[in-house]
């Protein structure tokens, strides 16, 4: 028996004796829901129509949100990539992890060369002695599948390439696969193909996570459905499509194709949509529960429909305010909104409390499930009101520099590493974060500041330091 095998069995002990009377209750009464989590890439906070705007066209995932719950105040771990996705996987947020950043090589250079702050290293794998949704739950006689994208490990033979030793088929998952499907990943040639209209190009991942559901419906699923979509590139080759939203009035506009965007977010819902409808055919959306949402904020190229300010790679709303949807037909009722500050840590826990699953104790969780909100959207009993980001790096790309921030209530901070610099806001009123309040709130930021300070000490958050070769002559972004 491996080192990890001891692990998992001595943990698979621990849960079935603390949650045997759970676990006595399923057998004998009825099995625990499967649990569908759907997490898409780069789709901004408002980029569905069940969200407000109607330039998008979504019908599947705006009938999910009719037949669920919406959260209206939902944020990613992150506003980038690999350490959101850390976060959902372990319940752990990037600061207590050491993974802030996005995936990057021993060798990859520091952003901004010549920069006044020197940034921790980059993390380069999602740590084996992490524990996983996947571990977690297939300890508790779930089957667990992961199909798409993992983005937690080094690139093996291949951007996007899942390890054979840090991949999700080591990291608790039993069955998946890395299919690219139709994303442009797939294919360089950007001119459209003979599709009519209404027709699509077929899915494989898609194909892959629906025979994942057929295969085990005997049995209690978690499947992980992480889609490349809606990352650049950004092209459908469904000319129809396409011309659909070339049609449409705010369809034109500078700096990105707009219509190629609002095609590109439908071949999205649509193959959600199969996913779901797979779901219906085979008997199994009664016991199922569906989350959906965003592992950070929407692309600065194509932020034409934000009402929020900032972007991915920034703290700002736009960043890491992202869509969060679950449909739970024992508990949720249709259409519900639920407007408590909730975050993405928040899955991990949430799901094992789903699964009748007692998370490690030895491993301190920054997420709390949300299962209280699913049953009473009004929040009454919730007693977690303060969220934390920190996002110690540069991106050249959109002027970011080393931020941390800190949401307690309505009022979120963002302090800069580089000067001390402190933004004040009342997102109750000001979700555009237009209206500076610093100036008028000083007891508010000190009061936010000192908790933001305790928390990043409480987890050993990795800081930027001075740069002792930084030359100003030269400067840096």
């Amino acid at each position: 028996m491996t080192c990890r095998q001891w692990k998992y069995n001595t943990r698979l002990l621990i849960t079935l004796v603390v949650l045997w009377p759970t676990v006595v209750s399923h057998a004998t009464t009825d099995r625990p829901p499967n649990i569908v989590f759907i997490l898409v890439d780069d789709l901004g906070w408002n980029e569905l129509g069940c969200y407000g705007d109607s330039f998008f066209e979504t019908p599947h995932l705006d009938r999910l949100a009719a037949q669920g719950m919406r959260f209206t105040n939902a944020y990613a771990p992150s506003p980038i990539c690999s350490s959101s996705r850390a976060a959902f996987l372990t319940g752990r947020s990037p600061a207590r992890l050491g993974f802030e950043f996005v995936i990057q090589s021993k060798n990859s250079g520091p952003e901004v060369p010549n920069a006044p702050l020197l940034t921790p290293p980059y993390a380069e794998q999602l740590a084996l002695d992490e524990v996983t949704i996947g571990e977690a739950l297939q300890e508790a006689g779930y089957v667990t599948g992961f199909f798409g994208k993992w983005h937690v490990n080094q690139h093996h033979q291949g951007y996007l390439g899942w390890s054979p030793t840090h991949g999700p088929l080591a990291q608790g998952f039993l069955f998946g696969d890395v299919d690219r499907g139709s994303h442009p990943y797939t294919y360089s040639d950007r001119g459209f193909g003979d599709f009519q209209s209404g027709e699509y190009p077929p899915h494989a991942m898609t194909e892959k996570a629906i025979d994942f559901l057929k295969n085990n419906k005997g049995r209690p699923m978690l499947l992980y459905y992480s889609s490349y979509y809606v990352h650049n590139p950004v092209h459908t080759r469904c000319k129809w499509l396409y011309d659909k939203f070339a049609d449409k009035p705010d369809a034109t506009g500078a700096p990105a194709d707009r219509a190629m965007y609002g095609a590109f977010v439908a071949m999205m819902d649509h193959y959600i949509g199969q996913l779901l409808g797979s779901l219906d055919e085979l008997g199994l959306s009664e016991n199922t529960v569906v989350i959906f949402t965003s592992d950070n904020g929407g692309s600065p190229a194509y932020h034409f429909r934000s009402v929020l300010r900032g972007s991915k790679w920034n703290l700002y709303e736009g960043g890491i305010r992202v869509p969060l949807i679950v449909r739970w037909p024992a508990a949720i009722q249709s259409a519900t909104v639920c407007d408590i500050p909730v975050a993405g840590m928040d899955i991990f826990p949430t799901i094992c409390q789903l699964a009748g699953v007692a998370p490690a104790e030895n491993r301190p969780l920054d997420g709390v499930s949300i299962v209280p909100l699913l049953r009473d959207a009004s929040g009454k009993g919730w007693n977690r009101d303060t969220l934390y980001w920190h996002f110690p790096y540069y991106i050249r790309r959109v002027d970011t520099r080393p931020q941390s921030a800190i949401r307690q209530g309505d009022w979120k901070l963002i302090y800069h590493y580089e000067d001390h610099r402190v933004e004040l806001y009342n997102l109750a009123n000001d979700i555009g974060e237009k209206i500076q309040r610093r100036w008028d709130q000083p007891e508010k930021v000190q009061l936010l500041r000192e908790a933001l300070a305790r928390y990043l000490k409480s987890v050993e958050a990795r800081m930027p330091t001075p740069n002792p070769e930084y030359d100003p002559d030269r400067g840096a972004l």
